[in-house]
């Protein structure tokens, strides 16, 4: 029996090894972003006031599709993060759409965040894996320096996702004044 146990201990210990270094790649990517756009040239008058107008994060659709279901997906002023099943990590490439949060709300707005699932499975777990999804999206973002009264976290009326099961499991950032 012990030799059962110890070879799931192992597994775990490997899973959550590459799990984490998978997280490492994600925030040095993001902080490759981050950095490039904090650096860029900045405008003669330091210390100005940014326009008070307010524009959309982009304006055309922008998706980036991992083969295993992680995926993101920018329209105007909304950013969803697709995962795969029963999986609450961001897609490798999430760098971008967080940056573009980021820069939502660094321009004024807040991030209204919303986990949802697919209909596949327990629905009591699967409503606690979108909580989760949502959570680690405001984490993400608060690690990176968005100010947590800027993000709200918000579960929607019916959790269960539209579309196929691969669009249903994702967590909407919409950025609102």
């Amino acid at each position: 029996m012990s030799g059962v146990a110890d070879d799931d201990s192992q597994q775990n210990f490997v899973l959550a090894l590459v799990l984490g270094l998978i997280a490492l790649v994600i925030m040095f990517v993001i902080g490759i972003v981050l950095y490039s756009h904090n650096h860029k040239a900045r405008p003669a008058a330091v210390g100005a006031a940014a326009p008070a107008t307010t524009v959309a994060l982009v304006t055309e659709t922008v998706s980036v599709v991992i083969p295993d279901g992680a995926s993101i997906r920018v329209v105007g002023d909304t950013v969803n993060f697709y995962f795969a099943t029963a999986s609450a990590d961001l897609a490798p490439h999430a760098a971008e759409a967080l940056a573009a949060v980021i820069k939502g709300v660094e321009g004024g707005r807040r991030a209204v965040v919303s986990g949802f699932h697919d209909t596949t499975g327990d629905p009591v777990l699967n409503e606690q894996l979108a909580r989760k999804r949502a959570e680690m999206v405001r984490d993400v973002l608060t690690g990176l320096g968005v100010p947590a009264s800027k993000i709200d976290l918000r579960q929607p009326a019916v959790t269960a996702g539209s579309g196929s099961d691969a669009q249903a499991r994702r967590v909407e950032v919409k950025l609102v004044d």
